[in-house]
């Protein structure tokens, strides 16, 4: 049975992918893939599956989005941690 959360747009189900997280500690400071191609980024975004430190999709190289697609890491925060919620990359929604 799926829990149902109280939406805008009406009830939407929880995210399941919350309850496999625990805590992790960030990689590195910064995208290291951003880092070795020589470039800047506008946002960084953690992995809660296992703290990749990789750039948001604000940036150029969406690397947060590429390490989802390589990994299946369904869940990321953007750094500073105190920034907003977090993201779910499955469901496509901040949860």
């Amino acid at each position: 049975m799926l829990t149902l959360l109280n939406r805008r747009w009406g009830p939407a189900p929880a995210c399941q992918h919350l309850t496999r997280l625990r805590p992790v500690t960030p990689h590195s400071e910064g995208c290291l893939v951003c880092q070795d191609l020589g470039r800047g980024w506008l946002g960084l975004c953690l992995c809660l599956s296992c703290g990749w430190v990789a750039c948001s999709d604000d940036s150029i190289g969406h690397h947060a989005r590429d390490h989802y697609e390589e990994t299946d890491h369904a869940v990321a925060v953007r750094l500073p941690e105190d920034l907003g919620p977090r993201w779910c990359y499955v469901h496509v929604r901040a949860v």
